[in-house]
């Protein structure tokens, strides 16, 4: 078992809950013969199964992922033969589709996401507040004051420059001086 990120280290301490929780599930997935499935593709596979074939970017904003993640995800579906690619509207539009492959592994796919939920449930009935809550919780505080505002709060000058150069002058050091 690998160490426990330092408190203060926020962003590597939430990579590593994300890294155990998407590693449990697909050991889940590898015991049930699909190794090369990954967690990450379930929301897409939903969306899809729910709304039909999208573009990238439609997928993108129903799941709540970037563009970027997305276009990264599908790619890696397109290459385990779960999702096929087509031209939109728009030359640069590429629209997303389930193929056969996909939709055969439905049930099992469904059958992991309700049995994750039940086991999220009884994780979360171990914890103070349920996890999903306190991440939105998060989300609309960001919302209502993104993470860069506070740190420049604590007096941190901000920077366009390489590293330690203020906007415009010489390097100084992180306190101003």
């Amino acid at each position: 078992m690998t160490a426990v990120p330092d408190r203060e280290a926020l962003g590597t301490l939430l990579r590593h809950v994300l890294e155990l929780l998407d590693g449990d599930v697909a050991a889940v997935y590898a015991g049930l013969g699909l190794a090369d499935y990954r967690p990450r593709y379930s929301p897409l596979v939903r969306a899809l199964v729910a709304d039909g074939p999208l573009p990238i970017r439609d997928l993108a904003a129903r799941v709540g992922v970037t563009h970027s993640a997305a276009s990264q995800t599908v790619a890696q579906m397109s290459r385990a033969g779960l999702v096929t690619l087509a031209p939109g509207v728009d030359a640069r539009q590429r629209i997303v589709t389930l193929t056969d492959r996909a939709r055969a592994l439905l049930p099992v796919i469904e059958a992991e996401w309700a049995a994750t939920t039940a086991a999220m449930r009884q994780l979360d009935a171990e914890l103070p507040v349920p996890l999903a809550e306190q991440l939105y919780a998060v989300l609309a505080a960001l919302a209502r004051r993104p993470l860069r505002d506070r740190i420049a709060d604590t007096g941190l000058a901000p920077t366009d420059g390489p590293a330690g150069r203020p906007a415009g002058g010489r390097a100084r050091n992180v306190t101003g001086r």
